[in-house]
């Protein structure tokens, strides 16, 4: 039966299972947040369905890892050749069921396919070794072998990019996969997988499967606890990914978390304030803040402190000024920001840009709001907003910024403003986290560049040669001669 099934449309959004589209009898409705109204329903999983992806996902492990590498590659770059000749239609899905902007929507794309080229040249490049030993009369090799089934979560706020990157390397090591989409974008996702279909990936390597909200946790356990699986990979919120990492951990299975953050960028006294303001402004505010990486503090110097605010303030009019209020997922998101500036106001502090309370035109829209004054006593001083909403703090020392920026449980990204270098790798080498970005914005993710993050905002790495090694084990083998 389908949940608030009323006004639901006619299509359903199947699952990928061994080469083909699946069914499921159990529905639930997808809403856009953008329109508030169904655009579709989409299959929800029962244990039928997720034993069918392992079993898949198992048996094609057989064939699969003996694939020549060249024999990948080929996969993947006829991949990023569907994801060109597609991608009006799969942009469409995706800003359809998350509200994204267009160019969010394009942005995800053309980073999914430079997934695809810069990991089909490197795919050759997964090498063992012949170490020495200590007897002359012993020789050793260490290979290097996928793990076998792995199990891709990815979060709806970058869909392509995270999905993407959750399954394109394990299959790439010769791992075979089972992602578990989002339930507000299964179109999106139920696109991605039909790329890889499409290009010519074998039956069973790669398997999608959905479930509704409130499954989540009996399905994931399942697919957690299954034999089969043998690693995991999760991008989302911190709180889910400690419960996935509690879930790994009771079943010793390794896990790749990336988690939520609270990026801090830094704007020193001699920094190209047009630079700066216009690199906060989108670092804040791309996807209305709904990016792991998002901008949500930036520490200024006191000298400079009202000529930045002043541009950055006409930074953030000109760039997401416009007639419509952006859309968050869910009008969740939109009262959980506005009950943190509520609060940070009650204790406080002021807003200077944009007004918390304004009605939209609908509840899961938000304009942007800057706020100065915030203490450690306010909520959003710790809190992720993953929102529309950015704190501004004055600092007068390094040593001060280095203590508002570190000073927060997450570490998965940051920014350094300052037209001296040596002060910025100095800084880079002090902040506690997974990448520092010096004279720009702290949302940040390309193919050639390992991308985590440290303390809660997860461990382990995606991309380049760094993501692909963690879908490899080793192997020790000595022989006599």
């Amino acid at each position: 039966m389908a949940q608030n099934g009323s006004g639901a449309e006619s299509y359903s959004v199947p699952f990928w299972i061994n080469g083909e589209e699946v069914h499921p009898a159990e529905k639930f409705d997808v809403v856009s947040p953008a329109t508030c109204k169904v655009v579709h329903q989409c299959g929800s999983a029962t244990e039928v369905e997720v034993k069918a992806a392992l079993d898949a996902a198992e048996t094609a492990f057989k064939t699969w890892k003996k694939t020549l590498p060249k024999v990948r590659r080929d996969v993947f770059l006829k991949a990023a050749e569907v994801i060109e000749r597609r991608k009006d239609e799969l942009g469409q899905y995706m800003m359809e069921e998350t509200g994204a902007p267009k160019q969010w929507a394009d942005f995800n794309l053309m980073v999914a396919r430079d997934f695809l080229f810069d990991i089909a040249g490197r795919v050759s490049n997964l090498e063992g070794a012949i170490p020495t030993t200590q007897d002359p009369n012993t020789g050793a090799l260490v290979l290097k072998e996928p793990f076998g089934v792995v199990l891709g979560v990815a979060a709806w706020n970058a869909p392509y990019i995270l999905g993407m990157r959750s399954v394109l390397f394990p299959i790439a090591a010769g791992n075979t996969a089972i992602l578990k989409g989002s339930e507000s974008c299964p179109r999106t996702v139920w696109g991605l997988v039909s790329v890889f279909q499409e290009a010519g990936l074998p039956a069973g390597v790669l398997n999608l499967i959905v479930h509704s909200a409130a499954n989540a946790p009996a399905i994931t356990e399942q697919l957690i606890a299954s034999p089969a699986i043998k690693k995991i990979n999760f991008t989302g919120s911190t709180a889910v990914g400690r419960i996935i990492g509690r879930l790994a951990g009771e079943h010793l299975k390794p896990v790749l978390l990336e988690l939520g953050g609270k990026a801090s960028a830094i704007v020193w006294e001699d920094a190209d304030l047009d630079n700066a303001a216009t690199q906060c402004a989108l670092g804040a505010f791309l996807n209305s803040g709904q990016i792991c990486m998002s901008t949500e503090r930036i520490l200024i110097h006191k000298n400079i402190r009202a000529e930045f605010e002043a541009k950055f303030i006409g930074a953030v009019n000109a760039i997401f000024g416009g007639p419509d209020a952006p859309v968050l997922i869910s009008g969740i998101a939109v009262e959980k920001n506005k009950k943190l500036i509520a609060d940070a106001v009650s204790k406080g502090a002021t807003v200077l840009y944009g007004d918390a309370s304004a009605s939209e035109s609908s509840p899961t829209r938000m304009r942007p709001l800057i706020i100065s004054g915030v203490t450690e006593a306010m909520d959003i001083y710790k809190t992720e907003s993953f929102g529309p909403s950015v704190s501004l703090y004055e600092i007068e020392t390094e040593e001060e910024a280095l203590r508002i920026a570190n000073d927060t449980e997450y570490g998965l990204t940051s920014a350094v403003f300052t037209e001296d270098l040596r002060r910025g790798l100095r800084w880079a080498g002090e902040i506690e986290a997974g990448a520092v970005h010096i004279n720009s914005m702290t949302v940040h993710d390309e193919s050639a560049l390992p991308h985590g993050g440290a303390k809660a905002s997860g461990y382990g790495r995606f991309n380049a040669q760094y993501g692909l090694g963690e879908w490899v084990k080793t192997k020790t083998v000595t022989f006599k001669f």
